[in-house]
């Protein structure tokens, strides 16, 4: 889908691509008010939206729905930049398309959040930018609850609630060959194979231990309890329960 020709009826080959020279004078002519410069710097650009679009091709989400919210970004940039900066449109662009597809994202993912939650999330990330530009540096949980006059617990639960999930198959280091992806990098040791044999061998063992070395066996070690309590249960005494315990481990081991 990344590489096809056509998106959103848009022919990608036939792109026009402006030079800088093109995109100060245009720029000046939006701030004129002239439309049809707007048209012809937002078409100007739109290869700028294509390469943002590559970094969430992995994302299982169709490329025309991204490089049509990719756009929104782009317009938006258009519509918000300042000339008097001194900073390349492309600079100020690129994090503007980047944010609304990640919002995208967010606003259209399985896991549903409530929208109190992430109106609170929205006004922290809007507030955490407002600061930074402000300071030249990110503000902290802190100073962001102190602006909303909202708890930092309730922040930081809003802002973990909106964190895109990460796909098992996303790649995480490529080198030419083939891609280690997230799944190959997460290790389940409870419920390995070899965690299922020791189990499985365990519960065969136990069926061939004598009632009374099961019950030692189950209140010592999957009920917890000391050797003097066990004795009290089952009305025996401690170097009784401690013989039994001993002997019912040795079967254990043999068996197994």
């Amino acid at each position: 889908m990344l590489h096809k020709v056509e998106i959103c009826g848009v022919n990608t080959a036939t792109l026009p691509v402006l030079k800088r020279e093109e995109k100060q004078r245009l720029m000046q002519k939006i701030k004129e008010g002239d439309k049809l410069a707007r048209e012809q710097f937002i078409s100007g650009n739109l290869r700028l939206v294509l390469s943002v679009i590559q970094r969430f091709s992995q994302r299982g989400e169709y490329m025309d729905d991204l490089f049509q919210i990719g756009c929104i970004g782009l317009i938006k940039a258009v519509d918000n930049f300042d000339v008097s900066q001194n900073v390349q449109f492309s600079t100020y662009a690129v994090p503007m398309i980047i944010g609304e597809i990640r919002r995208y994202l967010r606003d259209n993912n399985s896991v549903r959040v409530s929208r109190s939650l992430k109106d609170i999330a929205y006004k922290a990330l809007s507030v955490k930018e407002r600061l930074t530009n402000e300071k030249g540096k990110e503000p902290t949980i802190e100073e962001i609850a102190k602006v909303l006059e909202i708890k930092k617990e309730e922040i930081v639960f809003a802002l973990e609630a909106i964190v895109e999930p990460i796909s098992l198959f996303e790649p995480v280091y490529n080198d030419g060959g083939d891609a280690v992806y997230v799944m190959d990098q997460i290790k389940d040791s409870k419920n390995s194979d070899a965690s299922w044999i020791e189990e499985l061998s365990l519960s065969q063992a136990m069926l061939k231990l004598s009632g009374r070395e099961k019950k030692v066996l189950d209140l010592r070690f999957f009920q917890g309890k000391t050797q003097t309590e066990v004795a009290e249960e089952i009305d025996i005494s401690q170097a009784q329960v401690s013989r039994i315990e001993k002997s019912a481990i040795e079967h254990l081991r043999k068996y197994i």
